[in-house]
């Protein structure tokens, strides 16, 4: 069982006290504004100062990107054979999987769907009358719900996503 602790409250507390602890804190509060406006200024201006650079850098990321992820669609066979992933001699890169969504199969759409669901699995139903998108995928491998997904027309499916893991200056 839990127990709290609660603070507790110093008595004997004077007038004088109460307005030096007021003044103190009026006086930490005012101090930290100012601390806090001197480094938005600072930091402003440090990104004013390298905000083309940035800038540059971010386009010059994107084109690499661009050219790494192409090469290895066009050499996907050759480089991601076997593994998801290759190491170079300045970082990783490959493919993995994205998040697991449903998808109507080819021919069937949600109202379909939904129609199938109703008789074949109820409990994945919501009352605003829509499949239970995130139920299906939770459960889409128990031995009831597996084999009515695709009598429903669902498929689960996984977009692989394209990175790369730079290796990091020692």
């Amino acid at each position: 069982m839990k127990t709290r602790n609660a603070k507790r409250i110093k008595t004997g507390i004077t007038k004088q006290q109460f307005e030096d602890a007021m003044e103190k804190y009026a006086e930490a509060e005012h101090r930290e504004m100012e601390i806090n406006k001197t480094i938005e200024q600072e930091v402003g201006e440090l990104m004013e100062k390298y905000e083309d650079e940035l800038i540059c850098l971010a386009q010059g990321k994107n084109k690499a990107f661009e050219t790494a992820r192409s090469y290895c669609m066009n050499n996907k066979a050759e480089l991601f054979g076997k593994r998801r992933s290759v190491g170079t001699v300045n970082g990783i890169v490959g493919f993995r999987l994205g998040t697991p969504r449903l998808k109507t199969a080819q021919g069937s759409n949600w109202n379909k769907v939904l129609a199938t669901l109703k008789e074949k699995l109820p409990a994945y139903i919501r009352t605003s009358e829509e499949p239970a998108k995130d139920l299906l995928l939770s459960d889409r491998h128990r031995e009831d719900v597996a084999p009515v997904l695709m009598e429903v027309g669902v498929q689960v499916v996984q977009d692989e996503l394209f990175y790369i893991e730079s290796k990091k200056a020692a």
